[in-house]
């Protein structure tokens, strides 16, 4: 299974993404976690990992890449290019803690270096020929916004966890991610993230509520720990419904 975490910048996209990962991982999956967010500097590190290694760079960054996918017949021995199972991802792509394996797609380093459009290229090809076991699930932690909607990078995917903090713009975006979702036909679920007594009516009213999967409570040892760039501990009982619905879909 394919699951991408959806959100506005700010929103705790990524927690929840590593929070979600670290949930499956005590269930028994084998979990890839993707950084498919270009402008995320620190997922890593939240994960428990001290120094990043980014598979564009590995590829010799986007003018090699860019080269490469212009090319009439592109070299066969390039992992991305044919149908590929998380193991055979080559090791020197790939970093790993607490048994989670993360590969991180492409990081934008220095001013003028242009768009991040070969990022989600390369996010959207890896996933289309990334293949999944019985027991494996792959988190993706999706670019800030509904740029992967654009990019069709949710086509590849089998759903979406859109995360929801306590703010008008991240309720406006809930409501444009539902659109999109539906419009393309892929499974979405939300995430109130956050969750305390002084907000919890306005996003009950403001949030299809129908929709919602988990109610995450405000968390101040996890707000701490993203505040200072530390690993995240702890287990969250409300992550139980992502994995029963995972849980669902392989059944099915």
């Amino acid at each position: 299974m394919k699951i991408i975490i959806s959100g506005k910048g700010g929103s705790g996209k990524s927690t929840i993404a590593i929070l979600v990962a670290k949930a499956l991982k005590e269930k028994g999956y084998r979990v890839l976690l993707i950084d498919a967010d270009e402008s995320n500097a620190c997922l890593h590190q939240l994960l428990g990992i001290q120094e990043q290694v980014v598979l564009l760079d590995n590829l010799g960054g986007k003018k090699a890449f860019k080269k490469k996918m212009n090319q009439t017949f592109p070299p066969p021995d390039d992992f991305f290019y044919t149908r590929t199972k998380i193991d055979d991802i080559p090791e020197e792509n790939i970093t790993e803690a607490g048994g989670i394996k993360l590969l991180t797609m492409g990081k934008i380093h220095h001013s003028g270096e242009g768009c991040a459009c070969p990022i989600g290229v390369l996010s959207k090809k890896v996933l289309s020929n990334l293949e999944i076991g019985d027991n494996e699930v792959v988190v993706i932690d999706a670019e800030a916004g509904v740029e992967h909607f654009g990019r069709g990078l949710d086509t590849n995917c089998d759903l979406i966890l859109g995360v929801v903090d306590p703010t008008f713009e991240s309720f406006t975006m809930a409501g444009k991610m539902l659109e999109m979702a539906e419009k393309a036909g892929i499974n979405i679920s939300l995430i109130l993230n956050k969750v305390d007594t002084r907000v919890e009516k306005a996003m009950s009213e403001q949030v299809d509520q129908s929709r919602v999967l988990v109610r995450i409570p405000y968390d101040e040892d996890i707000f701490m720990a993203s505040l200072e760039g530390k690993e995240l501990q702890g287990a969250i009982s409300e992550f139980d419904n992502v994995c029963s619905l995972v849980d669902e879909f392989k059944k099915d």
